[in-house]
């Protein structure tokens, strides 16, 4: 993560502007800042009409500190507060411990449309709670790819009528509270074999196929009062030519806008991802997913203070030079405005969302064999990288499995002869996740079972690749609740 230079905070970069459209340009801008108090350049820059902020995990120390910190925001002006709290594998909320909530792939797998509801309605008490008033999620992509390296657990599965009764469930969920809903990531992120944070990738469907498969759960979510969209940075051949959706108008106006009839707030996925800050760079995405119909402009965390200003006044001179309308500024600034107005109006009592994470979690397991009572177990956690969407979040049992000798291993390093060794005459299990993506993690796997086929597999992934084993165990996910679930099982 880039650090934050304030030393140029008191400087005016803004001398000879209108400083109406200054504060134009800031309204669309979510920005990002490290660590866990507000510094005085954000209070600054939202007393000086800053749309809002986006917060991750690195600004997250405990809740009471996040409700703290929201409410010194607050302080400085109305802003939008949002993270992406999706539950499972991708929280903000329980960074630094992972999720007490089961992900969309699990609910999926449960399908049972209340608990879903419930979940969501759950998560959006604990962000109401910290002050949070947009949720960057539901995720509603339909993950027909199997490979797909962003996605994966983030959606509900792969049927488009299941996708989007649940994202239904999750946005009226999240709304109850008085939390937004922001349904990601249109038109749809799913079927693309490549991960926008490092390339544009590329649905290529006929218009058809895009209609019913991909644009479906957003349009139910559309008729579901969703308060915001996201936009993906995917480009799709028969809608968006060579441009990513989110630099479409082609995408953002006509079809979401025009034939699907939003109009809530658009919310762009972060600039800072390289399909956009490598193609085009963060002031040109910001102008260009401006004219295209995005509302609010999440800039993720890398930016720096002084490349927020530049992307304020690139937005400034693109409306001084004829390329950005003012009146797309003020549209966005309006919508925005009724987004403000909405915040908090439709909350009831809160429910023990731990209850309920652990409930929908125990639900989702899924086990083939019979579990064998443990012997001394010894248990192999197999390395899995994260991805930028996830970050760092722990994982595995070593919470739940107190008795179990626990070692994490890197495939492509690890000494399986001397683990089996280690293994002898104990209850072997072994943990992976996401195994179908790892050619190095399946002969890994392969080799242990070779000579252990009475071990236990526990995928903490999409159960797509499945080894024979005397036992096989399915959490759709990899949050807490999910390995809680799944010891439990194991330990019964």
């Amino acid at each position: 993560m880039s650090e934050f230079s304030a030393t140029s905070a008191g400087a005016s970069a803004t001398d000879g502007d209108d400083p109406g459209l200054r504060r134009l340009a800031a309204g669309t801008l979510l920005a990002a800042f490290p660590g866990t108090t507000a510094p005085d350049w954000i209070l600054r820059d939202l007393e000086n009409g800053l749309g809002g902020v986006t917060l991750f995990g690195f600004n997250v120390a405990s809740a009471e500190r996040l409700a703290a910190l929201t409410a010194r925001l607050r302080s400085a002006g109305d802003p939008v507060i949002s993270l992406d709290e999706e539950g499972g594998d991708v929280t903000r909320l329980a960074y630094h411990v992972g999720s007490p909530y089961p992900g969309n792939a699990a609910l999926g797998a449960v399908d049972d449309v209340e608990l879903t509801r419930g979940v969501y309605r759950s998560i959006g008490y604990d962000l109401l709670r910290c002050g949070v008033n947009l949720d960057m999620a539901p995720d509603a992509d339909v993950n027909t790819a199997e490979d797909n390296p962003v996605i994966g657990t983030r959606s509900f599965g792969a049927d488009p009528a299941l996708v989007a009764r649940h994202t239904v469930a999750a946005v009226e969920g999240l709304q109850e509270t008085g939390v937004a809903a922001c349904v990601k990531h249109f038109p749809g992120h799913g079927a693309t074999r490549q991960d926008s944070h490092l390339e544009i990738p590329t649905v290529d469907v006929t218009r058809e196929v895009l209609w019913e498969r991909e644009l479906l759960p957003f349009r139910a979510a559309i008729g579901a009062g969703t308060r915001s969209i996201m936009t993906a940075h995917v480009r799709v051949p028969v809608l968006t030519g060579s441009a990513p959706a989110t630099l479409s108008s082609a995408a953002l106006t006509e079809l979401l806008r025009g034939e699907l009839g939003y109009d809530g707030v658009v919310v762009s996925d972060a600039l800072d991802m390289h399909a956009i800050s490598r193609s085009v760079g963060l002031g040109g995405g910001a102008v260009l997913s401006l004219a295209a119909g995005s509302d609010l402009l999440c800039l993720g965390p890398l930016p720096t203070y002084e490349e927020i200003r530049e992307i304020e006044s690139a937005i400034v001179s693109a409306v001084r030079e004829g390329r950005l309308p003012v009146s797309r500024l003020e549209e966005a600034a309006e919508r925005v405005a009724r987004l403000r107005a909405w915040f908090g109006t439709a909350r009831r009592e809160p429910r023990d969302g731990q209850v309920i994470g652990l409930t929908a979690a125990r639900r989702a397991v899924r086990v083939s064999g019979t579990a064998a009572p443990l012997v001394d177990p010894f248990v192999i956690e197999v390395d899995t990288p994260p991805t930028m969407a996830v970050g760092d979040v722990p994982w595995g049992f070593a919470p739940w499995l107190p008795d179990a000798e626990i070692t994490r291993v890197k495939p492509d390093e690890a000494d399986a002869p001397a683990l089996l060794s280690r293994a002898r005459d104990r209850s072997l299990i072994i943990v992976v996740k996401d195994a179908h993506r790892y050619h190095e993690s399946q002969s890994f796997v392969s080799a242990l079972l070779n000579a252990r086929p009475d071990a236990t597999v526990v995928e903490m992934g999409l159960p797509i690749w499945r080894p024979s084993a005397a036992t096989y165990i399915a959490t759709y996910g990899a949050a807490r609740a999910n390995a809680q679930a799944a010891a439990e099982l194991l330990t019964a």
